[in-house]
């Protein structure tokens, strides 16, 4: 039976405060903090635990080998002669925003029947650009079954960030879809990281019906504004779209497109005037789980952020008092992921699938998610400064803490780096 699984990122001992990516203002702005691995981990498994306990059914990634040492070595240095800045970036714990992962299309939207997955190049940011070998790895283990095709990265120079700029929307998980590509042209200050070439060719590589396949344009003031990512002004489920005001080009021209593909879709749009730009990046009012639970009604799961944030809140109550289709909040605690940049959606990948077809190893219940909380709670740092990356002792704490983890999960052998 298909149904929709979220896989979530395992947040991995590297986890610091090093300010790496331009565009993104929580990582620019609390770059050089301390951070909390530990707790930052044992979050991100609270979130999980939430789900399940919603009634949804849960995966995870694990971290990746950091530092990434071939990375480095590509670059002809090692770790301890390395510069600064190229420690931070091969150090990064960045692959847990499991949004960034892939771009993800379900059977029934294939020609070939198959769930494709095309892992992302995220060539646009240093330090996330040598994620895609462990993530293609682990995406191959994971869904090795022949239900599934799993595609090598879109070549340079054409960037992409997976599914963090793609949507999909259907009458049901299991039903056929439209599937909507976010590119960018240009952002202020700030790059554009998605190409429209990368998305065409992952849509090409999927095999997707044209007629079902749009791609539309963020907005220059939506990028400007730090949303670096669609996902920060828009989330979709099912029938439902839930965007901001100002979160792509051509509203319109897109809304009667999603229309024209899909008579039944219904929108929720955020007015400007009552929800700004940057209280809904501040919030990541959007950058929500927005999930049909197992009763039939949806339910947006949210940052504690969201709720602080009086306008947002203020709007979301009106919402949820209305007789729209988002009927429930739920509130999670995400805070360690929040300071650098992403929030519940950036930390999952969504794939509509069988979980019979997935390798065990990689879905959880509560069980299994006690057995990883063990794990983090021996051996990921209670806290890392920015003047202790260069620390041996670190680095050995931090490869011994993912041994541990891999040998908890019986994936003793994978991307041992």
């Amino acid at each position: 039976m298909l149904q929709e699984i979220n896989f979530d990122g395992i947040i991995g001992p590297s986890h610091n405060y090093a300010g790496l990516s331009p565009g993104n203002l929580a990582a620019t702005g609390n770059r050089g903090k301390v951070s909390q691995p530990r707790a930052a981990a044992l979050q991100g498994l609270e979130k999980m635990r939430a789900n399940l306990r919603l009634g949804l059914t849960q995966g995870i990634f694990v971290p990746q080998s950091r530092p990434d040492t071939g990375w480095l070595a590509g670059l002809s240095t090692d770790y301890a002669n390395a510069p600064v800045h190229l420690q931070a970036q091969a150090l990064s714990a960045s692959s847990m925003w499991a949004a960034n992962a892939a771009t993800v299309s379900p059977e029934p939207d294939t020609a070939d029947g198959r769930t494709h997955l095309t892992v992302a190049n995220l060539m646009t940011m240093p330090h996330r650009s040598h994620e895609w070998r462990e993530t293609l790895a682990q995406l191959r283990l994971a869904f090795a079954n022949e239900a599934f095709a799993v595609h090598a990265p879109v070549p340079a120079p054409f960037g992409d960030e997976g599914a963090a700029n793609h949507m999909r929307m259907c009458s049901a998980h299991g039903a056929p879809g439209v599937e909507i590509f976010v590119y960018g042209v240009t952002g202020g200050p700030f790059p554009a990281r998605q190409h429209r070439e990368a998305s065409e060719a992952v849509a090409r590589a999927h095999r997707l019906d044209p007629a079902r396949t749009l791609f539309v344009q963020q907005s220059e003031a939506a990028i400007a504004a730090g949303a670096f990512h669609n996902d920060v002004v828009a989330v979709a489920n099912e029938r439902v779209l839930f965007a901001h005001e100002q979160a792509f080009a051509d509203r319109e021209g897109f809304y009667a497109d999603l229309r024209a593909a899909m008579p039944d879709a219904e929108i929720v749009e955020v007015p400007a005037d009552r929800v700004s730009l940057a209280d809904a990046i501040q919030s990541y009012l959007f950058n929500a789980q927005l999930v049909t639970l197992p009763t039939g009604e949806m339910a947006l799961i949210l940052p504690g952020e969201a709720q602080e944030n009086t306008s947002v809140w203020s709007w979301l109550q009106e919402m949820i008092a209305g007789n729209g289709p988002i009927r429930r909040l739920e509130v999670v605690d995400v805070r360690q992921s929040m300071a650098n940049g992403g929030g519940p959606a950036c930390l999952r990948l969504r794939v509509v699938a069988d979980s019979a077809t997935i390798d065990p190893r990689f879905l959880v219940d509560e069980a299994k998610l006690d057995r990883v909380a063990a794990v983090i709670a021996e051996h990921w740092p209670a806290e890392i400064a920015q003047d202790q990356i260069a620390d041996p002792a670190l680095i050995d704490q931090i490869t011994a803490a993912r041994i541990a983890l891999l040998n908890m999960l019986d994936l003793p052998d994978f991307l041992s780096g």
